[in-house]
């Protein structure tokens, strides 16, 4: 083994593997290696670092190299280990030599050649008792300590990989790398799978809290802009308004009732085809009238973005001949089937990003409308063939997980390019660095169950911790749901008790429709995409008086929200946070993952099952506490039984 320092960064090569340890950030410290010949000056989604010095000790039997409270260091067979300032331990790479019987000798760093520059990669850890784990992103598996799970490291609707894991040793761990893979999370080691790269990155954060290490991650990846005090307000939505005239019908009617409306949206097939990236004039005759119209309401118009290209849409073949699309690296470029033969426009590509920028400025933005959802942004595929995907920054297997962040890119510089400062998109998807495009995230197409509301209170959270404020759902979830059941009425107003609590308040679902078809002659016309009601006061007159007295609770909770919100922008503190992010002293909310803090002051502990009316609450130390609708005083460090009817706020105040 070879070691060497090479100004700031402590370089080792050992028979054909070459590693690199350097500074990166405050406390911080990146570790890459290949078997390649060279390490790759790849930093993805990255931000530039200030040259920090580190101090490099080389001696006989190890070498290490220190950035501020962390240290790494390399032993002479090879491990690698990170420790803090008193010396003790708080990662190890796992090595194991149990050459009994013949049994193989697991390496901590394994790399299997796939072609003449990637490999499939393993990296294992030391798995510890005692340790929890949060973050990575988010998936639909009710978990809230990670450790035990396993999860795959690809972005699929409703799964949204950002692989940065928050471990209760002070430390957190940036998976800098796109490929497809997995994050085994267990009990006997802890491994991160890449299944097609050309080397190891990742990076190790230390901090005292959970707070310093996230503060720390964001300034790696970028914090999300300043939301605009509009878009803290109430978003209407629905599957889906298929004409101009139907949509101001329901603006008109808020107003009317004089009820807050920020944004209301238009859903997806509002287009002639797919990847044409404009109106359908059948339906939607003056979007310029409509617009203007919209404004004087004080409404914003928010439309549906799919990446997806149809074969046979105006755009395709100008697309495929200047190499402005997802292609395969065998059979026909059809990646998805859904009404049509598709592929998607190339995210990853500048000069794709511009042509479908372009098309958009002509087709809505000129008009006047500014807010784009994004949506199918992982981007989804009728089968997930990774290794038969081809993109500008490489094969599937490699590059796959960062497409999400060039669709925000995309949509981000072409509005700043014309000279707007409040930019606020929503995405379906999402990566390291996403939310410095200003966008919200949402957790995709979940089903409208009690249950699928309690795994998003989690969901959200893990979110939070990987540097996404602005968060949301759909209210009542999206598939499924009777406006006249009253079952579905008692879980949205649930839904909408803790959509309240969110960082961004969204309504919107595909409820059930009663109606026939509108053209059952004609399958494929658009307009027979339709689903049942979702306007507040579609679910009973009872319904609706909760709902109401819930926007107008978000209007006064505004100025509180604002100041949140300047957190997020100015330190990377999330709104909607663990509990342990204010309170790391209490042991006891570490495991408590279906409760949260709403800001520094509301402790939120949303119903998510079906009649509930009492729940039992933990309030945490250090603090007295107050209910939210109520004048009962709590002392915090216990357990409570909490009553809550249907038209009570399940939270609580920090006095």
């Amino acid at each position: 083994m070879h070691i060497t320092q090479n100004r700031n960064q402590l370089v080792v090569k050992s028979k054909r593997e070459t590693i690199l340890i350097e500074p990166y950030g405050e406390d911080c410290l990146r570790f890459r290696a290949t078997l390649n010949k060279d390490i790759i000056e790849q930093n993805w989604t990255l931000l530039p670092q200030k040259e920090i010095v580190s101090d490099i000790k080389i001696k006989e039997n190890k070498a290490t190299i220190t950035n501020g409270k962390i240290k790494a260091e390399i032993l002479e067979n090879g491990t690698v280990n990170y420790l803090k300032e008193n010396e003790k331990k708080i990662l190890e790479e796992l090595w194991i030599d149990k050459r009994v019987n013949n049994a193989d000798l697991l390496h901590a760093r394994e790399y299997k050649a796939i072609s003449s520059e990637l490999y499939k990669i393993q990296l294992t850890f030391k798995s510890y008792e005692e340790e929890k784990f949060y973050g990575m992103g988010q998936y639909a598996n009710g978990q809230f300590n990670l450790k035990g799970s396993v999860l795959e490291l690809a972005q699929k609707n409703t799964q949204i990989s950002i692989p940065f894991l928050l471990s209760n040793r002070n430390y957190g761990i940036v998976w800098n790398n796109p490929a497809i893979g997995r994050a085994e999370l267990v009990n006997n080691y802890t491994r991160w799978v890449a299944e097609g790269t050309k080397q190891i990155d990742y990076l190790i954060i230390y901090g005292e809290t959970p707070e310093e290490i996230i503060k720390k991650y964001t300034k790696l990846y970028g914090r999300s802009p300043m939301l605009p005090e509009w878009a803290a307000g109430f978003w209407q939505c629905k599957l889906r308004y298929r004409t101009q005239e139907e949509l101001l019908s329901v603006a008109r009617e808020y107003k009317k009732r004089e009820l807050p409306l920020s944004v209301i949206v238009i859903d997806f097939f509002h287009w002639p085809m797919q990847g044409e990236w404009r109106f359908d004039k059948k339906y939607w005759p003056d979007p310029k009238a409509m617009v203007d119209e919209l404004n004087q309401l004080g409404i914003k118009l928010m439309v549906s973005i799919w990446p997806t290209v149809d074969l046979k849409s105006e755009n395709f073949e100008e697309m495929l001949e200047n190499n402005l699309l997802v292609t395969t690296e065998r059979s026909e470029p059809i990646l998805m089937t859904f009404r049509g033969s598709c592929t998607h426009f190339d995210a990853m590509n500048p000069e794709s990003q511009k042509y479908v920028w372009n098309k958009v400025k002509e087709n809505y933005y000129k008009y006047g409308i500014k807010m784009f959802w994004l949506d199918e942004a992982e981007p989804e595929m009728k089968t997930y063939d990774y290794d038969n995907v081809r993109y500008y920054l490489g094969n599937g297997l490699e590059v796959s997980n960062i497409y999400p962040y060039y669709y925000a890119k995309t949509f981000y510089d072409g509005v700043k390019s014309e000279g707007e400062n409040e930019i606020v998109n929503l995405i379906r998807c999402a990566w390291h660095g996403v939310q410095r495009y200003g966008t919200v995230v949402w957790s995709g197409d979940i089903p409208s169950t009690f249950e699928s509301l309690k795994n998003q209170i989690k969901a959200g959270l893990h979110m939070a911790i990987c540097g996404i404020p602005w968060w949301t759902t759909d209210i009542g979830g999206f598939y499924g749901g009777d406006p006249d059941d009253p079952t579905f009425r008692e879980l949205i107003i649930r839904w909408f008790q803790f959509g309240v609590f969110s960082p961004i308040f969204r309504l919107h679902g595909n409820r059930k429709y009663k109606g026939e078809k509108p053209n059952p002659n004609e399958p494929d016309d658009p307009m027979n995409l339709v689903g049942g009601p979702n306007e507040v006061w579609s679910y009973g007159e009872e319904t609706y008086e909760i709902i109401k007295e819930l926007l107008f609770l978000r209007e006064k909770m505004k100025p509180y929200i604002m100041e949140q919100m300047r957190k997020a922008h100015e330190e990377g503190t999330p709104i909607m946070k663990p509990m342990f992010y204010d309170f790391p002293e209490d042991e006891k909310v570490y495991e408590i993952g279906d409760q949260y803090m709403f800001g520094p002051n509301i402790l939120v502990t949303p119903i998510t099952e079906k009649g509930k009316r009492n729940k039992k609450v933990y309030l945490p130390k250090g603090a007295k506490w107050k209910e939210f609708s109520g004048d009962k005083e709590y002392e915090g460090g216990q357990w409570i039984e909490f009553y809550v009817p249907l038209n009570k706020i399940p939270a609580f105040l920090k006095k």
